[in-house]
């Protein structure tokens, strides 16, 4: 099957609906990322990156997802009394068709729902997504520091595949080692079957907010 880039659309979960970020979402993904905690594991190149103000989220934004080459989600709740509230993002980008590869990152949600349905059930969507478009290897990454990005990334079931050294710069001019994982086409069937059994742990309730910490 060639491999071919996902023409833009809503995506529609249990708990989870993923819509084209638009610019004009800004104001209310900063609401739901734009904390220092977020920041603090490496997202969007470590503290550094993190700015306080709307208009400054903004100019970051801007520089940091790929507008024109990829593929960026803006996050939704479905359910709840949360329904319709943007909690974060996540891209597929980097595409390579003749190579059947492209790279699943840019991920970042709001700390009260770290821990519950929102990110695997992401994650589905979003692998699925590529897979059914053909690609046969999605990477996924994190700052080789990030000690609970790495795991988020390793419980999903993904492959770790080693650390690139001084492979990027972060906000602050440090250089930072890049942890790798990947999904290939062949693991998706164990990979989809694990995701589904965490997903039914939440049994369908709604996601509720937690504190933030």
């Amino acid at each position: 099957m060639t491999a071919s880039r996902p023409v833009p659309g809503s995506i529609e979960g249990s708990f989870v609906r993923l819509e084209p970020l638009r610019r004009d979402l800004l104001p209310a993904l900063f609401a739901a990322i734009g904390h220092p905690i977020v920041f603090a594991g490496g997202y969007g190149g470590g503290p550094a990156g993190y700015t306080d103000t709307e208009a400054g989220f903004a100019a970051f934004a801007e520089r940091y997802y790929p507008w024109e080459s990829g593929n960026p989600y803006a996050v939704f709740l479905r359910g709840g009394p949360h329904d319709g509230q943007l909690v974060g993002t996540s891209t597929l980008a980097e595409f390579e068709p003749q190579h059947e590869a492209a790279h699943l990152g840019w991920t970042a949600y709001d700390p009260r729902v770290w821990g519950t349905a929102v990110n695997p059930e992401t994650k589905l969507l979003m692998l699925g997504l590529a897979f059914e478009h053909g690609f046969g290897r999605i990477r996924i990454q994190a700052d080789a520091a990030n000690a609970r990005s790495r795991a988020a990334i390793a419980g999903i079931g993904a492959e770790f595949e080693g650390i690139l050294r001084r492979d990027r710069l972060r906000a602050d001019g440090t250089w930072r080692d890049t942890a790798v994982f990947s999904v290939i086409v062949d693991d998706w069937p164990r990979v989809k079957a694990g995701l589904e059994e965490r997903l039914l742990r939440f049994r369908d309730r709604p996601v509720l907010f937690r504190s933030r910490g």
